[in-house]
Parts: structure tokens; sequence; C-alpha cells
């Protein structure tokens, strides 16, 4: 199993990559999340689209969780970031 990447600031990551990734689903036109919808929800589905779309490597379906989602899209979100964003140090 590989080691897991350490991220800073990493709840703050996620934050701003849910945020980017309900903009990126709702600007492809191919879902319309309601204000009830839950944060797991979200996450689970902006990851499913990443991944379908080829902009995320897929989890293995016996290691996809609410945790493994998360650290994957701040990682995902860490790497379209400027080097000198303020989330980054």
């Amino acid at each position: 199993m590989a080691k897991k990447q350490k991220l800073k600031n990493e709840a703050e990551l996620f934050k701003a990559a849910l945020a980017a990734g309900v903009k990126y689903a709702e600007d492809r036109k191919v879902v319309e999340f309601e204000p009830g919808d839950s944060m797991a929800d979200k996450a689970l589905y902006v990851y499913r689209l990443l991944v379908h779309d080829k902009l995320l490597a897929p989890l293995p379906e016996n290691q996809v969780s609410q945790k493994a989602i998360r650290h994957r899209l701040a990682l995902w979100h860490a790497r379209n970031l400027p080097k000198d964003d303020p989330l980054l140090k």
C-alpha cells in the first residue's frame, strides 16, 4: 500500500476542493446540488465525477471511504493551486 501523503491544512484544502468540485460539476451541467445535500454526498459525487473524467485516479473500491475521499480531493486541489498559495504553507 502506498504511503499516505501528509497535507498541512488538509481540512481547509478539502473545503476548498469540495467548493471547486461542486462548481466543476455544476458548470458541466451534470448535477444541481440542493441546499440539503450533505457534504458527504457532495464529496462522493465530486470524487466519482473526477474519476470518470480522468482528473483523479480511482481508489480501489474496498478503500473508498469518506476519510479517503476527503484526502484524495484535498490532494487533487493542492496539486491545482499555485505554489505560493496560503493553503499550502
